[in-house]
């Protein structure tokens, strides 16, 4: 995939014009604030999908049901008064504009997930940095404004891929949400810091926001959404997040969901066990699990906290990626 262009430089008078959000600076005083974010693309585009042959009408109708879910997270956010980030693929923009707009205009912020989601396992350094260009240069076509967020698609920054920490400092992104500290069949960086960090590649470093987990004894447990979200008892996950936030030395807690877990009706993927169970069950009451945990927590978009975090960054903790 070529380059036709390259990314606009980030200019100072856009970034200070940039709206600041914090929402509800009253709620859970004390308490680490959270992020909220989701990484807009259709369910079709799942890890668990590679490789099936799926019929292009089903294809599009995950496109329209990806739209209708996202606009429903919007409203339950406008309703709770809440500014998000949203990881947005690069062909999302593409092919659904207005998406993106509606997003941002809203007032949240417009971060990268990559151009088609594909994991970083499978590309080269090289086209990496096309595939992060091309999604960073279609985003910023529609907002106007710099993206300085990325998530790799399946958290697929790992210790094989560290040269993409180089990749994404270089042009210019600001923070990075792409390491899970945990261990996993498809990711993960066990011994990672668990709270927002500076993760160094070979040459650059860029500020970290890991998705929340919880430390039970010497096992690190993922809470931050996701499957984890759908799958865990809704009380225990809500307290488990609450336990970190006050655990964590006021750093952020980043949570993480996708629009499709909120859409029980859609047509389901012929998936093999255990996959099927991964990516369903729980499915049918996200949208109250997701009413009941935004209600009452303090939110910030993750541009936001980065910000105000970069201002000390000699008080966050460093660590190599590269080594």
């Amino acid at each position: 995939m070529s380059l036709k262009h390259s990314v606009r430089p980030i200019s100072a008078a856009s970034d200070q014009a940039r709206p600041h959000y914090i929402a509800h600076p009253s709620k859970q005083k004390g308490a680490a604030p959270f992020i909220v974010s989701f990484d807009v693309e259709e369910h079709d585009r799942i890890e668990a999908a590679a490789g099936l042959d799926l019929d292009s009408n089903l294809r599009g109708q995950y496109s329209q049901r990806m739209t209708a879910s996202t606009e429903w997270i919007l409203e339950e956010l406008e309703r709770q008064e809440i500014r998000a980030t949203f990881f947005i693929l690069g062909t999302v923009a593409r092919s659904n504009p207005h998406l993106v707009r509606a997003v941002h205009r809203a007032g949240h912020e417009v971060a990268s997930h990559g151009w088609d989601h594909q994991r970083l396992h499978r590309m080269t350094p090289e086209t990496f940095q096309d595939d992060l260009r091309l999604s960073l240069d279609a985003l910023q076509d529609i907002t106007g404004e710099p993206v300085l967020g990325y998530r790799a698609p399946t958290f697929s920054v790992v210790r094989k891929t560290a040269w993409a920490i180089d990749i994404l400092a270089s042009c210019g992104l600001r923070y990075d949400s792409s390491i899970y500290p945990i261990h996993h069949d498809r990711y993960g960086v066990p011994g990672a810091p668990r709270t927002p960090f500076l993760v160094r590649g070979e040459r650059h470093e860029i500020l970290e926001f890991p998705p929340a987990t919880l430390q039970i004894g010497r096992l690190t447990v993922p809470i931050g959404g996701g499957g984890y979200f759908r799958l865990l008892p809704g009380a225990w996950m809500r307290r488990a997040i609450d336990q970190a936030s006050f655990s964590n030395q006021n750093q952020a807690i980043m949570l993480y969901f996708h629009p499709w877990e909120f859409d029980p009706d859609q047509p389901r993927l012929p998936l093999r066990q255990p996959n099927r169970l991964r990516t369903y069950m729980g499915i049918a009451r996200s949208r109250s699990r997701m009413a009941a945990l935004l209600s009452g927590r303090r939110f910030g978009r993750a541009i936001d906290i980065a910000d105000a975090m970069l201002t000390r960054r000699n008080a966050l903790a460093s660590y190599s990626l590269a080594d």
